[in-house]
């Protein structure tokens, strides 16, 4: 870094991603901000600078000992190798600007009197994750993924046996099907559907009441999807449908012949709630054929995937809206780790649910190319009216947007 860039930086001031330190602050101060840096995008401190942007210079001795042997030696958790480097500015005063990368070991914790304390950057400053923003954090460091969360209060009754047995037999061709309750529990808890508590009893997974669940959202409230339908271009208070989908997402089919359906899985039911809204009959060469202002294949694809890459620590539910042009898809949850937009453009997989996602894929809801926005999300949407398809993405949610 030079001293135009640096000045440049100061010039912007703090924000989510630099802040401005003394260099006299105690270590565990300074390991809050490097913490709150590594456990969200990374970032620069720039010590030796005021709150104002003024400079002040740097007067500890040996400031890159100090802070590589205490501040990062004793303080911070797991280990984090900065770049450190030190400018001389033309009135003599020094400036150190520690560079923090994002970490890959989220989250990363101060240790200080006894405690673990998790920060997170919010804005301009540092805070401490709420429990919420924790358990994202785990679950982006890759050590817990919260498909395989408890429900409590939620056991084998809550299950649909069906649903279960054609799982087994039908789609992973197991012949050994349990033959009392205590032989599913055991099943199920290899499969990652159940798992055992302190308690005795085993209760359903996360993914287990999701999949095969009776009724998901009365013991995950934010399973299933919220369907909505505005006859204008904004959301307003008349909606024409505004419907919640507790429904588990397989589909059960007859055991004679697989192709009659006995009950729809969530993307079939989504497309049956939709159809009044977003299809018609016109008459095609003397026959009428139902015609569809989005394709159906667009559709399923979107809500698969908004399911299967979920966050399932966030509270809300897969949100489908409609409005008078253009059809919006909601998954909560930012993008899990470094992914991005261009990266699943290309084809990258990085799933977050990686059990629900091989058991979507056991009933071939997804392939294992990761290819669906490359291949048919976004060339159907082009042969089918010109459009392209939007996409937004926050720490919060991905959405996409189809336009009529």
């Amino acid at each position: 870094m030079n001293h135009k860039e640096l000045l440049n930086i100061i010039s912007n001031g703090e924000n989510y991603n630099v802040e401005f330190k003394r260099d006299n602050l105690r270590p565990e101060q300074l390991a809050k901000e490097i913490v709150a840096f590594a456990n969200f995008q990374g970032g620069r401190i720039l010590l030796g600078v005021e709150d104002d942007g003024s400079i002040s210079g740097i007067q500890r001795e040996n400031l890159q000992d100090w802070l590589m042997d205490t501040v990062f030696g004793r303080f911070i958790h797991p280990q984090i190798i900065p770049f450190y480097e030190e400018l001389i500015m033309d009135d003599g005063k020094k400036v150190a600007v520690l560079t923090v990368g994002m970490g890959t070991t989220k989250p990363y914790v101060v240790r200080h009197n006894d405690r673990e304390d998790v920060y997170i950057r919010f804005g301009s400053s540092s805070r401490l994750a709420s429990r919420e923003q924790q358990l994202r954090l785990f679950q982006t460091g890759g050590l817990l993924h919260a498909e395989s969360l408890p429900i409590s209060g939620r056991g084998f009754d809550q299950l649909d046996k069906r649903r279960l047995e054609q799982y087994l037999v039908d789609i992973i061709e197991d012949d050994e099907i349990p033959s009392s309750e205590e032989a599913w529990h055991q099943k199920l808890q290899n499969l990652d559907l159940m798992v055992a508590t302190e308690f005795g009893t085993p209760v359903c997974t996360i993914t287990g009441l999701s999949l095969f669940g009776k009724q998901p959202c009365y013991g995950i409230p934010q399973a299933g999807i919220h369907l909505l339908v505005f006859s204008g271009k904004e959301m307003d208070y008349d909606a024409s449908l505004d419907e919640i989908l507790n429904i588990p997402f397989t589909g059960l089919t007859s055991a004679i012949n697989h192709r009659d359906v006995l009950e729809y899985s969530l993307p079939d039911r989504v497309l049956y709630y939709l159809q009044p809204y977003i299809s018609e009959e016109r008459l095609v060469s003397m026959r009428r054929i139902r015609c569809w202002d989005y394709p159906k294949a667009v559709i399923r694809e979107l809500i698969v995937n908004a399911f299967a890459h979920r966050d399932w620590t966030n509270p809300n539910k897969v949100n489908l809206n409609i409005y008078a042009n253009r059809l919006e898809i909601t998954s909560p949850g930012g993008l899990a780790n470094s992914m991005t937009i261009e990266k699943m453009k290309a084809g990258q997989r990085f799933p977050r649910n990686p059990i629900i996602t091989n058991i979507l894929r056991d009933y071939n809801f997804m392939d294992n190319r990761g290819m669906g926005i490359r291949r048919k999300i976004i060339p159907l949407m082009k042969e089918h009216n010109g459009t392209e398809v939007d996409f937004e993405v926050t720490e919060d949610y991905v959405k996409v947007t189809l336009w009529k």
